[in-house]
């Protein structure tokens, strides 16, 4: 197992009960990077970030210090905006940042916004998350107090404001766009792309950075300690750490801080440092690498490094940093079903392939739970699937604004693909199914629907 002793960046004060008082972080080196980028000129603070190489920890994986070097000269005001709206299933790694570790968000969110020459800062919070936002807030209190935050900050002629909203409990929001609709009092759906690029016509039309919250979590480390020393932490492509939520069939599940890139997804799941293995001493089924919205992997994706690029080239992706396990028990149709329903539970009914699309989905997936299922049911979800995302490719295609449409298309392309002999089962409890599969193997006809391939990307199957 390659289980390094790779310092915690981001959760070196987890330890601490009252990890998240100004007093605590101070007492830690907290604030010291900030006095450190203040005596820097902006443009420096933006060539350690890019050299560092801290790749955007929300989803995509861009790298920060490029995205912050893309507002337009001369353009202003320019706001920062962090994206703490997370809510896939079974992410929940930037809650804990946000309630266990406030002030090295803020310190992060004040060294970013002086970079990028921000005097507003918004920081979206998810509306359910009640004390991720008391703390934030309280954070937020002391911070002003103590002179980190407002005019003049620790005596220097760099002042900014940081706005601490409130979501209402829409996924929808976590896409940049559609937060800063959201941002503007609207209802939050996603905005085309381009012209509405947030570097360049975000937040009230105005030049917008939108970071995650992990993101800037690593901010005030890299710049207190370096970007060669961040940089010299991870793999080639993927430096320094990261934060990955351990849920579902586990025995210790938990958020976990480990080398980015060196790790391997055997390492997190089996390693009793980390979630300790399967519970009941079961046998793993499959598992979700980086969010509801990515392809699921299997038994002979275990020794992959948990590395951007490694796990996007076998056909998958690190994601939000959610990873779902489920052991051999698991009913793969019912496991495609939830996932389903709550995407098409959150669509926000922008886009008709995303909207009527995703409700379909749901719906024949039910019918097939139910014992209600139709021999041309398969054929049917990978129809509507296409509809979707044409061709059911990895990247996907999309026929829609946003990746939400997508997203419920993984797990049926990865479900049906892997477990189609269980779909089958399903149906052929429904007696009245034309064209009976045969869920025994007896060699029965089956409709030639079911043969149909699922173009899907990843080295299984």
């Amino acid at each position: 197992m390659a289980i390094t002793d790779a310092p915690k960046i981001v959760t070196s004060r987890f330890r601490y009960d009252d990890a998240h008082t100004l007093a605590r972080y101070e007492a830690t080196g907290g604030y010291q990077a900030l006095r450190k980028a203040l005596a820097m000129p902006p443009a420096a603070v933006v060539e350690e970030v890019k050299a560092a190489s801290l790749l955007g920890r929300g989803g995509a994986g861009f790298p920060a210090g490029v995205k912050w070097g893309f507002c337009p000269p001369g353009v202003w005001p320019r706001y920062l905006v962090v994206n703490g709206d997370e809510s896939e299933p079974g992410t929940y790694k930037d809650r804990m940042l946000m309630e266990r570790d406030p002030h090295q968000i803020i310190e992060g969110v004040l060294i970013a916004s002086y970079a990028v020459g921000c005097s507003q800062a918004f920081l979206y919070v998810r509306g359910e998350m009640a004390l991720a936002q008391e703390r934030i807030a309280a954070a937020l209190n002391e911070a002003y107090a103590a002179g980190y935050v407002g005019r003049n900050i620790l005596g220097s002629e760099f002042s900014l404001d940081i706005v601490l909203h409130w979501g209402a409990g829409a996924y929808i929001v976590g896409e940049e766009t559609a937060l800063i609709e959201s941002l503007e009092g609207e209802r939050g759906m996603p905005r085309l792309k381009p012209p509405y690029f947030p570097a360049a016509k975000g937040l009230y039309l105005q030049p917008t950075i939108v970071n995650n919250i992990e993101t800037l979590s690593n901010v005030p480390w890299i710049v207190a300690n370096g970007a060669e020393a961040f940089s010299a932490l991870g793999a080639e492509t993927s430096k320094g750490t990261r934060l990955f939520a351990v849920s579902g069939h586990v025995a210790n599940p938990g958020v976990f801080e480990v080398e980015y890139g060196v790790t391997t997804f055997r390492d997190l799941i089996y390693a009793p440092v980390y979630a300790g293995g399967i519970r009941g001493d079961r046998q793993l089924k499959a598992f979700i690498p980086g969010g509801a919205s990515s392809p699921w992997f299997f038994e002979e994706h275990l020794d992959l490094p948990l590395e951007k690029v490694t796990v996007d080239r076998a056909g998958s992706m690190l994601g939000s940093g959610a990873i779902v396990v489920m052991d051999e028990t698991t009913d793969a149709v019912r496991a495609c079903h939830r996932v389903v329903r709550f995407f098409a539970a959150e669509s926000c009914g922008k886009c008709t392939p995303c909207r009527e699309g995703t409700t379909w989905l749901e719906r024949i997936l039910k019918r097939i739970l139910d014992g209600q299922g139709r021999a041309s049911d398969l054929e049917l979800l990978l129809d509507v699937a296409d509809n979707i995302s044409p061709g059911i490719t990895w990247p996907p295609k999309q026929t829609t604004i946003c990746p939400l449409g997508p997203s419920a298309v993984s797990p049926v392309a990865s479900a049906i693909r892997r477990f189609r002999h269980e779909f089958e089962a399903h149906i052929a409890r429904n007696p009245k199914a034309s064209g009976a599969v045969d869920a025994t193997g007896s060699g029965a006809a089956r409709p030639a629907a079911l043969e149909t391939p699922v173009p899907f990307g990843g080295h299984h199957g």
